[in-house]
């Protein structure tokens, strides 16, 4: 390998571990898995993840993970909400709308759509634009950071995928620390492939 491609590599390892230490640790992550807790596993609710584009490959990641984890969640894409799929959302469930400009028309549409089915719902907002128009609409909104793309061009996502995926992990530990999730429980959940192995043979 030559040493300035390695030096690079090298770099864009740290930019992407100095993004992910910069998101911001604030009491807003707390009320975020305080929502999870109360409105998932307490009152039986869903959680309701949804983004556009590599966001909503985040988001429908996020919504599998939970499922795994003791909290039931389904990914909504923002188009076809649109068309009769906001019907999936019912009493109780819990919205998690990420976008990283926060400016996402589709998004901003879907908390309109949202509350106007149900005003009481609740909304969790991961952006890197605090002040954004999907910001402003949130009941918790958790900022990345707003950490600089490593693409050279400046536009591709991928140190702002990076942080949504790790804030969504964050928020994923937490619920289950907070419900106190147990390896057995788990087993139930994953029954197939070498994590469901691997949690089997944990709980004997």
């Amino acid at each position: 390998m030559e040493k300035e491609t390695f030096t690079s590599m090298q770099e864009l390892l740290r930019k992407e571990a100095e993004a992910i230490m910069n998101i911001p640790l604030t009491d807003n992550i707390v009320d975020a898995v305080n929502l999870i807790v109360e409105y998932v596993h307490h009152r039986k609710g869903k959680l309701v993840t949804s983004g556009m584009g590599k966001a909503g490959q985040i988001a429908m990641n996020i919504a599998t993970t939970f499922c795994s984890t003791g909290i039931p969640a389904v990914f909504l894409h923002p188009s076809e909400a649109q068309h009769g799929d906001l019907g999936i959302i019912q009493e109780n469930d819990l919205l998690l709308f990420i976008s990283n400009s926060g400016k996402t028309r589709e998004i901003v549409e879907l908390t309109a759509l949202a509350h106007h089915l149900n005003p009481n719902l609740k909304i969790i907002v991961i952006t890197s634009n605090p002040e954004s128009p999907l910001a402003q609409e949130a009941d918790v909104c958790l900022s990345t950071g707003n950490p600089e793309e490593v693409c050279p061009l400046g536009l591709t996502p991928t140190t702002s995928t990076t942080v949504m995926t790790v804030m969504g992990d964050i928020l994923v530990v937490e619920s289950m620390k907070r419900t106190q999730f147990t390896v057995e429980e788990y087993a139930k959940r994953h029954h197939g492939g070498y994590l469901g192995e691997k949690s089997r043979e944990i709980r004997k």
